[in-house]
């Protein structure tokens, strides 16, 4: 059975996708890398130079601004995690900052570069609390390793400019509660109101979908309601439970407005898909859909269903998988 077990889902590895939110963190953060490492670099060979001098140090650290536009602070520290020199910024060296143990700073929990470049996590800056990151460079003389130096970058600047990558789309699948997994088989769906006009609510969801603006709506089979969100009003949902859901009137609530222009589902494709819910809401007493949502714009579905186990798909492929995708060969002709 693909869609739920007691003890958890089966992915299908032929649906399988990468997401694309891991590699664009690694982009920004790569870039970042290819533009700090040559001052980077630089920079510590300067400061090898300075190292047991700490005003000296301090002066060759106030250089790094030009060729670091984004960076708010630059300092290092030796290798037992202790500053040696004052935290320097743009408005100039902080000298209360040398000697602070850095040691339990986000970024020194980890590996440290002991050549080269490494770029942090982000974390929240101890100064102004705000997130940032930083880029650690190794400071060797010779073949021995000193310290490091550190540069801290707002996420703010680093961002300033950046656009939001689109999001790779394609099925994804959670496993839900262990405690109601464990208990799936103790259960059965209870009929709701939903369930007895569900030929109507979907006839009603269809016409919000298709002439009101509506561009995505979630509804819950099993506690009877219905959120929708509106093109025009995005950034707020209404919510309407059964009794006005099964109201053939709800329409008259909702202006007339065209079919969204950046829809990427039909309203043949609408049809189809409210269809395929009704059929997984009542293939098995057992394991049955109990809440769904179609959103007509990014053109997917999500699904959960009684085990708690969650599914997300682009419409296309929701539309090109029966019921023996979902349950096998269980009973459900």
């Amino acid at each position: 059975m693909a869609a739920c077990t007691a003890n958890g889902a089966v992915c299908h590895p032929s649906l399988r996708r990468v997401p694309s939110t891991h590699q664009t963190i690694l982009a920004k953060k790569a870039a970042l890398a290819e533009t700090a490492a040559g001052p980077l670099l630089i920079l510590s060979e300067q400061a090898a130079q300075a190292w047991t001098d700490p005003d000296r140090l301090d002066m060759v650290l106030s250089s790094a601004f030009d060729a670091l536009p984004h960076c708010e602070a630059v300092y290092a520290w030796t290798l037992d995690g202790h500053q040696i020199s004052s935290l320097v910024t743009r408005e100039g060296p902080d000298r209360s900052w040398r000697g602070n143990d850095l040691s339990q700073r986000p970024y020194l929990r980890h590996n440290l570069p002991f050549k080269g470049i490494m770029l942090s996590s982000v974390y929240h800056s101890m100064r102004g609390g705000q997130p940032c990151v930083t880029a650690l460079q190794a400071v060797r003389e010779a073949d021995e390793l000193l310290g490091f130096l550190a540069a801290d970058f707002p996420v703010a600047e680093l961002l300033r400019d950046a656009t939001l990558a689109p999001q790779q789309l394609g099925w994804q699948q959670f496993r839900g509660d262990p405690a109601i997994r464990g208990n799936l088989f103790a259960q059965c769906r209870v009929h709701s109101l939903v369930d007895e006009h569900i030929d109507q609510v979907h006839e009603t969801i269809a016409d919000l979908l298709t002439g009101h603006g509506v561009f995505h709506m979630k509804i819950h089979y099993s506690s009877g309601r219905c959120s929708f969100w509106l093109v025009d009003d995005p950034y707020s949902y209404r919510i309407h439970p059964v009794h006005e859901i099964i109201d053939p009137d709800l329409c008259l609530a909702y202006p007339r407005h065209p079919y969204a222009d950046r829809a990427t589902v039909s309203p043949a494709q609408i049809r189809a898909v409210l269809a395929q819910f009704k059929a997984l809401r009542f293939a098995d007493e057992t394991i049955y859909l109990r809440s769904a949502s179609l959103n007509i714009v990014n053109g997917m579905i999500g699904l959960t269903f009684s085990c708690d186990g969650s599914h997300y798909m682009p419409v296309v492929e929701f539309l090109e998988r029966d019921l023996d995708f979902w349950f096998g060969s269980m009973g459900h002709a």
